[in-house]
């Protein structure tokens, strides 16, 4: 991963050798909003503490960035392990985790660490904690708590050192309040939390992200770089951007392969218009959302 100035402002990236197969695509950040620069700075105060930390942000903000980083700048030596737990396979997945002993399944001749031992010295990112089976988050509590695991077949436990840094898309005390989230790990996760905010909430980001994509693709199609025109810059300001970052980034892929090559044009982005977006807003209401939105505005034209 490279943290790298761009715009006067740190840029965080990390190359494809460094990709998980399970990872989260959004590969770029930049501290350029005043929101931003906050979450950097709560961001570097965490990191070399060996407290868990728990990032919480729509799909596509760049978690995983955010968790890789904390990793290289905390002091452990081990490795980073990537995971999402919506890929876990529920039956197989404390051997997943935790790993199992030679012979525990039918043909398995030799052992495996799972991915705990895998991170054993280093850290352990879990993508979209609340996807974990509650039974499985009970022992991952226990493993985080007692600093060892039982591999699955195996007599007895083996010590482990990890770090657990956990993403969520969602608001996990209303899954414990439904008793759909443990409790205790939540509480556990609490000591170190980060919110990263949505692209829409940090609108000096857009534009800087933008030139750095348009950058990145430019140089993989041998293409000149165009301009941006004032024009496509509000248009790209004003989206409200519900695929956050990765989207912004298919935008500029899509409108670099469309431009002209000299200049990109509100057209050349495909944003949807304005009345479209209305449109979609009100074919998505029920009747009786409707019928609110008319009496309040009813009520503002009284």
């Amino acid at each position: 991963m490279s943290l790298h100035e761009t715009f006067g402002q740190p840029l965080l990236t990390f190359p494809d050798s460094e990709k998980s197969p399970l990872s989260i695509r959004a590969k770029a950040l930049v501290f350029v909003d005043p929101r931003s620069r906050q979450l950097r700075e709560e961001l570097e105060n965490l990191a070399p503490k060996s407290v868990p930390v728990l990032i919480r942000g729509e799909t596509g903000t760049g978690k995983e960035l955010l968790a890789r980083h904390i990793h290289r700048a905390s002091d452990r030596s081990g490795l980073f392990v990537s995971v999402n737990c919506g890929a876990i396979s529920p039956t197989y997945a404390d051997a997943e985790l935790f790993g199992y002993a030679a012979g525990a399944y039918s043909g398995s001749a030799s052992s495996r660490a799972g991915w705990f031992g895998s991170a054993n010295g280093g850290t352990l990112y879990l993508d979209e904690i609340g996807d974990l089976p509650l039974p499985i988050q009970v022992k991952l509590l226990a493993a985080l708590e007692n600093h060892e695991v039982t591999r699955v077949g195996a007599p007895q436990p083996s010590p482990v050192d990890v770090r657990l840094v956990a993403a969520t898309s969602i608001d996990l005390a209303q899954a414990v309040a439904v008793g759909k989230f443990h409790e205790r790990l939540y509480h556990y996760l609490s000591e170190g939390r980060l919110e990263l905010p949505a692209l829409r909430e940090r609108v000096g980001d857009i534009l800087p992200l933008a030139e750095y994509f348009l950058g990145i693709y430019s140089q993989r199609l041998s293409l000149p770089v165009p301009l941006i025109s004032e024009s496509a810059q509000r248009a790209l300001e004003r989206h409200s951007w519900p695929g956050n970052t990765r989207e912004l980034e298919n935008i500029i892929h899509f409108a670099l392969l469309v431009s002209s090559g000299e200049e990109i044009l509100p057209e050349h982005l495909n944003l949807p218009a304005p009345l479209a977006l209305i449109e979609q807003f009100i074919a998505s209401s029920s009747a009786e959302e409707l019928a609110a939105i008319r009496r309040l505005l009813e009520h503002a034209g009284a």
